[in-house]
């Protein structure tokens, strides 16, 4: 799929000014967010189709969107986590939910549909995104609750409640690191000059020697490229910050430090996702496409604990979303929905990639999807 030209040509013209205002060269993470965020021309700021469902739909219906979430796969995500919401607003004693990105809005039309059936009352369902097309969709989907749903652009300085956010971190800007011939670099964007006749602006990558390094020694003497994530770890550090009584459950694709730094994952993580297809090259089609890093679960944990919060459980998916009952919700469900869930929990599809990490104010308790299976002692 091929973004209009008048798209196209903003945002890479965007994109050289704001290189040439750094005298030639930008940090990669500084490139990943101009692309993703830069008002009215990166991805997540722009009017393209984004996410949906699969690329066709049981009656055979073409769908215009880049990639699927699980609560567009299938509600019983939800349905599953809402037991785990309902858990954490009890033993804080809150009534109120926090949602950062919450895309099309389905997982808080169904977290909402879920907790109501179960007689659990919100005051308040917050929504944090800085999309304002996403945010008119989900307008639309939730206008059976806007008694109860806003929208924020600015946290509070207190905050009180459940946090929650699915596939989030992974979209926040990360710096790449790369070692070439035993020295590291910080691997960043420059204008590519070699076409002086070139239509529209061009990227290449260029490294500088950094001091930078990654948080875990990658051994061996091999050329490897990898990210570091302090954007991120900023984000959880804001959250431990404003949260007063509450608890914070992110759930993303990543690994625990030790794997995240493996000497054979050696390419980095960073991918692009358009049309349901991934590459690995952010440097083209630059607004038209996501671009994502796997999460460094380590750091996290450690981001959050140094500011005050617990670290309640961290586990896979698959793990996570039985914990709090889902095979009993696919019992009970139609065949297409038993399929759509059984991706969510099987390994070689969501459910060991993806993973879950609960964080908390106060004396540390285990959370209901924590309870059989968790993995904090591989963070």
């Amino acid at each position: 799929m091929t973004a209009p030209s008048s798209l196209t040509t903003p945002m890479t013209l965007h994109l050289a000014k704001v290189i040439a205002q750094s005298q030639g060269w930008i940090s990669f993470d500084m490139f990943m967010a101009e692309a993703l965020y830069a008002p009215g021309l990166g991805y997540y700021a722009n009017e393209l189709p984004k996410f949906g469902a699969m690329p066709t739909t049981p009656d055979g219906t073409s769908v215009k969107s880049d990639f699927v979430t699980a609560p567009e796969m299938t509600p019983l995500f939800a349905y599953a986590f809402a037991r785990q919401i309902a858990q954490a607003l009890e033993h804080t004693q809150n009534h109120e939910i926090w949602e950062f990105g919450a895309g099309t809005g389905a997982l808080a039309q169904q977290l909402l549909t879920a907790l109501a059936a179960m007689g659990v009352k919100i005051k308040r369902y917050t929504i944090v995104d800085i999309s304002s097309t996403l945010k008119e969709r989900q307008r639309t989907r939730l206008i059976d609750h806007l008694n109860v749903v806003q929208w924020a652009d600015v946290l509070p300085d207190d905050m009180n409640g459940v946090v929650i956010g699915n596939e989030v971190l992974d979209a926040m800007p990360v710096q790449l690191l790369s070692r070439v011939g035993g020295v590291w670099h910080e691997r960043g964007v420059v204008l590519d000059n070699s076409n002086p006749h070139a239509e529209s602006p061009a990227f290449v990558w260029q490294d500088r020697p950094s001091e930078l390094r990654p948080p875990f020694e990658v051994t061996g003497e091999h050329d490897y490229v990898t990210e570091i994530h302090p954007q991120a770890q900023g984000f959880v550090q804001t959250l431990a910050d404003r949260l007063q009584t509450g608890a914070v459950f992110l759930l993303d694709y990543g690994f625990p430090e030790s794997e995240y730094y493996h000497p054979q994952r050696h390419i980095g993580t960073v991918m692009c996702h358009q049309a349901h297809q991934s590459d690995t090259d952010p440097l083209t089609q630059v607004g038209q496409k996501d671009i994502t890093a796997h999460v460094n679960f380590t750091g996290i944990a450690l981001a959050a604990q140094d500011a005050g919060l617990e670290v309640l459980g961290y586990t896979n998916q698959a793990h996570f979303l039985m914990n709090c009952g889902i095979v009993d919700l696919m019992q009970a469900a139609s065949l297409p929905e038993r399929v759509a869930a059984q991706k969510l929990i099987m390994e070689h599809e969501m459910g060991e990639l993806f993973k879950v990490i609960a964080l908390g104010t106060g004396v540390p308790w285990t959370p209901l999807g924590f309870a059989h299976g968790d993995k904090m002692h591989c963070l």
